[in-house]
């Protein structure tokens, strides 16, 4: 009777594994203008909690979710067509855990392994040209009010730990298409940033039971808001909001569309001519009758070459 208990928990947790719960992140200053042929190698560590919320009539109840999450990064900057352009890659590993009731019954999940690696392109359409660093200190003196207007394109890949037999897994075994357009107004030590996104799922064909799992798109829409302090130091204020994101299971819709608004405070600073530190929280609330309710904490460290 526990196993099958067990099996209905798995069910409906699917829907929001660790690779799901993290796709729709709020990252400030990724449009800023970066130095021509700049490399920076980075780890960083996010602890997120939360609850998860079912429809009443699943008889699922005090769902909470621990998830550990260990990130490297490296990032390169280079000339496209004459603009500036920059390559990011995120390997990301995790350690969960999910709990709850399950018609009274307590029901344990754990999981440990690969998430899906991250690589993105973006290239700054207008605004700041492809120049060393000593050129865009000269650049960034003089205009004190400048805008960037950029694109990318970000891919997730399915090589995080995936079972077919298993119903949560860290990876999801298909990939995730993400077009992004955004835009940075800086005005003195004020900077305005906004960027739009939509991910797109490939469909995974080795589900549960062989069954085939769509999704439809998930559309989203970040801010920020960033204050320049002295010697390198930044503040920044976010907000992002995301809706669609409906899964179909076996040509069955499971009417999960995702309705998020998200929050965040951050701050970085040097701690030396080439390093730096960056701390970060993050809380996300469900405006649907089902989702997650989460906080998350972040310090990361990068390395500049």
């Amino acid at each position: 009777m526990k196993n099958s208990h067990c099996k209905v928990l798995a069910i409906l947790i699917t829907f929001f594994t660790a690779s799901s719960s993290f796709a729709q992140d709020l990252e400030p200053r990724r449009w800023t203008p970066i130095p021509l042929d700049l490399q920076v190698v980075g780890i960083g560590y996010a602890r997120t909690s939360g609850d998860i919320i079912f429809d009443p009539v699943m008889l699922v109840e005090d769902v909470k979710s621990e998830v550990d999450i260990v990130g490297l990064s490296y990032v390169t900057s280079f000339k496209l067509h004459n603009k500036l352009a920059r390559f990011d890659l995120v390997v990301p590993m995790a350690k969960g855990k999910w709990e709850g009731l399950v018609d009274g019954v307590l029901t344990k999940i754990n999981r440990e392994g690969l998430l899906n690696p991250k690589l993105r392109v973006s290239v700054n359409l207008i605004g700041t040209p492809a120049i060393n660093a000593k050129e865009l200190r000269n650049y960034l003196a003089e205009k004190k009010s400048h805008t960037v207007v950029g694109a990318a394109i970000s891919l997730s890949v399915p090589v995080g730990e995936y079972f077919s037999d298993k119903l949560i897994n860290l990876g999801d075994n298909r990939y995730t298409i993400r077009p992004q357009l955004g835009l940075v107004h800086t005005n003195g030590n004020w900077s305005y940033e906004l960027t739009g996104s939509a991910f797109i799922y490939t469909d995974n064909n080795d589900f549960y039971r062989n069954y085939t799992r769509k999704q439809k798109a998930l559309y989203t829409i970040q801010s920020h808001m960033i204050y320049s302090l002295d010697a390198g130091k930044w503040v920044s204020l976010s907000a992002g909001y995301g809706i669609g994101g409906q899964s179909i299971v076996d040509g069955v819709d499971k009417n999960d569309k995702k309705n998020t608004l998200l929050s965040a405070v951050s701050f970085g600073m040097p701690i030396s001519r080439s390093q730096s530190v960056k701390i970060a929280y993050v809380n996300g609330q469900t405006n649907s009758s089902t989702g997650s309710n989460y906080n998350s904490l972040l310090v990361a460290f990068s390395q500049l070459f």
